[in-house]
């Protein structure tokens, strides 16, 4: 999922390693960031991330569309509509949320889009916004935008958003998920595509889900994040029988290598601090052997090692690594390989 200050290039590029086939989504790009600042640099990223998708902010049919142009230009797998964050600040630009008791000005939005580019054209949503009746409020928002925008694909968060009262956080917490008005939703509009986003945190959990409503798919968010040997069970699970031999997963050592290089790459190109790269592969091992000992061993890297004198050498990465799972110490990949025996 989009998650802003997470999902940036150098997160994607990580969680590519260990997932050859799930679409991987940037962050929140706002239309503002592409036209008045360093566009190039807002587009950036590896050739390795595709599939792909930018996720834009904004409400301004016009800007949208040449953004959206842009992000084709740029190489992007699709063009995602951001109508479901409820920050203060994206609510003060009127986009995100927001954006979904305005349905005909989405559909002008995503029609502008759509005649700028010829990849598809998508909607990340909530089910509704503050007071609104859940199932009418998202019938209608789904209606206008496909009928009038030409929108076919939709992710639904299955919560309401509440603009004012809750914080962002507490948005993604406190208001109940309700898969169900999803699933009436897609009933209604079965020429339409829906997935589930919210509350998603296991293989199974999705599985179950998918299974129960029929969605079309899933999209995970933070549990993808913290937890990111999740998306080596679901690339196991949904896409063992796509055309993807085993030997092309990558071990955990191998992966941690390839980040060692990119790390050092990305300092080389753009004096990018290999702390910034580092701080998304803390969570690998979660809930797995040597979670704790390779939190506390990189954890401290970043400030210190990774402090005013980083040199931009990622091969300690591997060290850590090494020295943590070497062949003295137990193996995160050996352990999982007997059990699974």
């Amino acid at each position: 999922a989009p998650m802003m200050d997470w999902t940036n290039r150098h997160c994607r590029y990580f969680h590519r390693l260990i997932t050859p086939s799930t679409i991987l989504y940037t962050e929140m790009v706002t239309t503002g960031a592409l036209i008045h600042g360093d566009a190039a640099r807002f587009l950036r990223y590896d050739a390795a991330e595709h599939p792909v998708v930018l996720q834009l902010g904004g409400s301004d049919p016009a800007d949208l569309a040449r953004c959206a142009k842009m992000g084709q230009e740029a190489g992007y797998d699709e063009i995602n509509l951001n109508c479901g964050c409820p920050s203060d600040r994206v609510q003060s630009g009127k986009f995100g949320a927001v954006l979904m008791k305005s349905p005909e000005l989405v559909a002008q939005s995503i029609a502008a889009m759509r005649a700028e580019t010829d990849i598809p054209i998508t909607i990340k949503c909530r089910i509704a916004v503050d007071e609104a009746e859940e199932e009418s409020f998202l019938d209608r928002f789904i209606g206008i935008t496909a009928e009038k925008g030409g929108c076919e694909t939709f992710i639904i968060h299955a919560r309401k958003a509440w603009l004012k009262g809750l914080s962002p956080k507490e948005n993604r917490d406190i208001p109940p998920l309700r898969y169900d008005i999803a699933a009436k939703i897609q009933d209604k509009y079965p020429g339409l595509a829906f997935h589930l986003n919210g509350g998603l945190t296991s293989a199974t959990q999705i599985q179950d889900a998918l299974e129960t409503y029929g969605f079309a798919g899933a999209m995970i968010g933070r549990a993808a994040y913290h937890t990111p040997w999740l998306l080596r069970e679901i690339e196991e699970q949904f896409y063992s029988a796509q055309d993807i031999p085993a030997k092309t997963l990558l071990t955990q050592r191998e992966i941690i290598d390839q980040m060692a290089q990119y790390a050092t790459a990305q300092y080389q190109k753009y004096g990018t601090p290999v702390k910034s790269i580092a701080r998304h592969m803390i969570g690998l091992f979660q809930g797995r052997p040597g979670a704790k000992a390779w939190r506390q061993s990189l954890s401290p890297l970043i400030p210190q090692k990774f402090g005013h004198d980083d040199d931009g050498d990622g091969t300690v990465l591997l060290s850590v690594y090494d020295e943590l799972f070497g062949d003295k110490n137990i193996s995160p990949e050996r352990y999982l390989s007997s059990a699974a025996s």
